[in-house]
């Protein structure tokens, strides 16, 4: 909560005043505060952080810090679902003026077209090579789905270590799934300094960004067919989601936080936000990068602690404890991916 002088109001609560910031944290610290403290900053009762006392009406008592941060989560949760939405829009609308006609595609104005299809796997390797040996400065990746396969891995080393060689810094975003893959964890020691990694619950579709000037995303469901990005307004929004999403996601170095309820772990609250949201099994397992059976085993044990004894029950124990919102990393939604391992030196 930064210092604001009170000149800046409204704000928001990620961002408070300094007398607010002061006014809350003393709230917190207390358990209340008389109202008359609350008068020269407004913003906190128009923000709901501070309600009056039932017991006391002439005190405040604060809203606790964990519901301000769901809150404040699940804004920044619909933005990146508005960015994606968005995303998808300008994609769908640049694929169809290029079904228009061959003049049709715009210029890059660097002598290629500012938006490619790369149709057949050996098109897209050869595309991704091209961008891997031009790159200089740092690659950027979201890599969907569970733990990564040794040879998915070993695939793509050479490149990688070619680019650190360079003096190319990677940035990767995967999953939490991710996390317990040994291959994933030697790759990383090998590479050092070099690449840095982050997880999440979910991600976006797989997305690679070279030196923010190219980028690789999905454009079918059997990896055969990729969209060369070269358009600096695509590549800048790309760009933009990738960095929201390195924002909310958790260090692979850093442990994933508690729920705050006994019996439920992280993977069980990030099911229980989705089937709160309708999903079937087999789409939460998808986007969690685990396996149906996994995911089915992880929904019975939510059942008996929750002491739900039919599907329709759970949702309601769900929405009861309050797992049916956002988690600590964000649950941003995505697929699987269509863009091949093996055709950059981060898809691994």
């Amino acid at each position: 909560m930064a210092g604001h002088g009170t000149e800046e109001h409204p704000h928001g609560a990620d961002r408070l005043c300094e007398a607010g910031d002061r006014v809350y944290s003393r709230a917190v610290r207390r358990g209340r505060v008389p109202r008359v403290d609350a008068e020269p900053v407004p913003c906190l009762l128009e923000l709901a952080l501070l309600h009056p006392d039932p017991d006391d009406m002439d005190y405040l008592v604060p809203t606790s810090p964990q519901e301000v941060m769901t809150r404040l989560l699940r804004g920044v949760y619909d933005e990146v679902s508005e960015s994606q939405r968005r995303m998808g829009s300008a994609v769908a609308a640049f694929e169809w003026y290029a079904g228009l006609g061959p003049q049709a595609l715009t210029s890059s104005g660097e002598g290629g077209s500012a938006i490619r299809v790369l149709d057949g796997l050996s098109r897209i390797q050869a595309a991704m090579d091209a961008a891997t040996e031009a790159c200089t400065t740092e690659v950027l990746t979201v890599q969907p789905g569970g733990i990564r396969p040794e040879h998915e891995l070993t695939e793509g080393l050479h490149r990688a270590l070619a680019l650190r060689a360079r003096g190319v810094r990677m940035r990767d975003l995967y999953t939490h799934v991710a996390r317990h893959g040994q291959g994933l964890l030697n790759y990383l020691e090998l590479m050092g300094e070099a690449v840095e990694a982050r997880s999440l619950d979910e991600v976006i579709d797989r997305l690679i960004l070279f030196d923010r000037t190219v980028a690789f995303i999905p454009a079918n469901q059997d990896r055969t067919l990729a969209l060369e990005l070269r358009h600096p307004a695509l590549v800048g929004f790309l760009a933009t989601v990738f960095e929201r999403l390195w924002r909310l996601a958790i260090p692979l170095t850093a442990p994933l936080p508690d729920t705050g309820i006994e019996g439920i772990s992280h993977r069980e609250q990030s099911i229980a936000a989705l089937l709160a949201e309708g999903h079937q099994d087999a789409v939460i397992a998808e986007r969690l990068g685990i396996s149906v059976r996994t995911c089915r085993a992880h929904i019975a044990r939510l059942s008996e602690t929750l002491g739900a004894a039919s599907r329709t029950q759970l949702g309601v124990r769900i929405a009861q404890v309050g797992l049916d919102g956002p988690t600590r990393s964000a649950e941003i939604g995505g697929h699987g991916l269509t863009v091949p391992d093996q055709g950059s030196p981060s898809v691994r």
